[in-house]
């Protein structure tokens, strides 16, 4: 099989015939089998927003509009990552936006009522998730108690929690610092120009990191005779990837630059991405959730995965309940409602399946930005909230019974 992956022709040996146009095909369609749940929901986005843009009369790719997605939706991307991860591992979190206002209260308590700086109210808000991830962890995975009925315990826990810390009040306003985690921006940079001078540095150099990324992975692929796209497909997925990412570059670059918040969710993808595919817990991770009894016998600590899989829910969900109140500036006690459902409509959409095993990082990301585009532009063309749950429980519905699908057909 190696030899026809490659893109420099091979000399044939009476064993090991060229490959022929039959053969071109097949690895074609296989190709495209393999890489239908990576990039259907990418070309899904794709048709998504040039809908909205047409329907909206070029509103949604405003600069502005644009900046206000990614602000709208960050907790949501946050809280997506972590789900993801969850999920891959084979369990489910339906606590997380119970926790995310249990943290933003606590944090709006800290710095309003007892005045604590708010870089150390930023960390202890942390720790708390972290304690939170471990005490739900410890009872699933050391217990045994399945994950939804320990995560819809800690629901209502959490929820009461809020409750409690703030009953029917709103606390704010929060120190500058603080705000600035959710709605601040890159500082200006360099000679005055019509764009912001370090969101396009830091654009381009995003652009030739990920090039540099994927030739890499190509050549390992290659390296070790695995089947790689075509050449001319590369190319293409190259061209479209650097138009996608100039594309934004220069709609932020136009506007008020780069946010905070989306750096923080760069850091996120990358390392969490790179965690998933390149380290030791990541494919443990997914083994655990592709099949338990095997990664047991192949040396998975399958308790100690599970436990660590909570608390990185935990603190993701802290940071995703700091930068929803850093937003409102302010801590109110309906903050996460529905927050979980987005988090799980987001991971499945962008990928995962129901038996765990099979996810990105990068695929959590795509899901939410399905949910917010939709959101968004059903909100500019003047779609009522009631209409815009059920098209988004279609969506739902299509991505997972597309998913279901799409196995049936490789399994044949």
């Amino acid at each position: 099989m190696g030899p026809a992956t490659t893109d420099a022709p091979t000399s044939a040996s009476p064993s090991t015939p060229p490959p022929t146009r039959h053969g071109t095909k097949e690895l074609l369609l296989d190709a495209a089998r393999r890489n239908m749940r990576q990039y259907g929901m990418l070309v899904a986005l794709a048709l998504i927003v040039v809908l909205f843009q047409i329907w909206t009369d070029g509103v949604l790719l405003l600069p502005n509009n644009v900046t206000n997605l990614v602000l709208q939706n960050s907790y949501i991307l946050v809280l997506g990552i972590g789900m993801m991860i969850v999920i891959i591992s084979g369990h489910i979190d339906l606590s997380v936006g119970s926790l995310a206002a249990f943290v933003s209260a606590a944090a709006a308590v800290m710095m309003v009522e007892h005045d604590v700086p708010w870089v150390l109210a930023l960390v202890l808000s942390l720790a708390i998730g972290a304690l939170a991830g471990a005490w739900q962890g410890f009872w699933i995975a050391y217990v045994g108690i399945p994950s939804f009925i320990v995560t819809l315990a800690g629901m209502l826990l959490f929820r009461g929690g809020t409750q409690i810390l703030l009953g029917s009040r709103s606390l704010g306003p929060f120190p500058e610092g603080f705000q600035k985690i959710a709605t601040g921006y890159l500082p200006e940079i360099g000679p005055v120009t019509n764009y912001h001078n370090l969101t396009l540095l830091m654009g381009f150099a995003l652009l030739a990191f990920a090039l540099w990324q994927e030739v890499r992975d190509r050549r390992r692929q290659q390296k070790y005779e695995l089947d790689v796209l075509p050449k001319n497909l590369f190319i293409a997925k190259c061209a479209a990837l650097s138009a996608a990412v100039l594309a934004f570059t220069l709609t932020l670059a136009s506007y008020r630059g780069a946010p905070v918040v989306l750096l923080l969710l760069a850091a996120l993808l990358v390392g969490f991405g790179f965690v998933m595919r390149n380290a030791v817990v990541g494919r443990h991770v997914y083994a655990l959730g592709g099949n338990q009894a095997a990664a047991k016998l192949s040396g998975v600590k399958d308790k100690r995965v599970t436990f660590l899989v909570f608390v990185n829910m935990g603190v993701l969900a802290a940071l995703a309940g700091v930068v929803y109140a850093a937003r409102l500036n302010a801590g109110v006690p309906q903050a996460g409602v529905n927050f979980e459902l987005e988090a799980i409509a987001a991971a499945f959409i962008g990928g995962a399946s129901m038996s765990g095993g099979v996810g990105t990082v990068f695929g959590a990301i795509i899901g939410g930005l399905v949910l917010g585009v939709l959101n968004n532009g059903m909100s500019l063309v003047g779609i009522g909230s009631d209409y815009q749950q059920v098209i988004k429980g279609l969506v739902l519905l299509a991505a997972v019974g597309f998913d279901v699908w799409n196995k049936r057909k490789v399994g044949s």
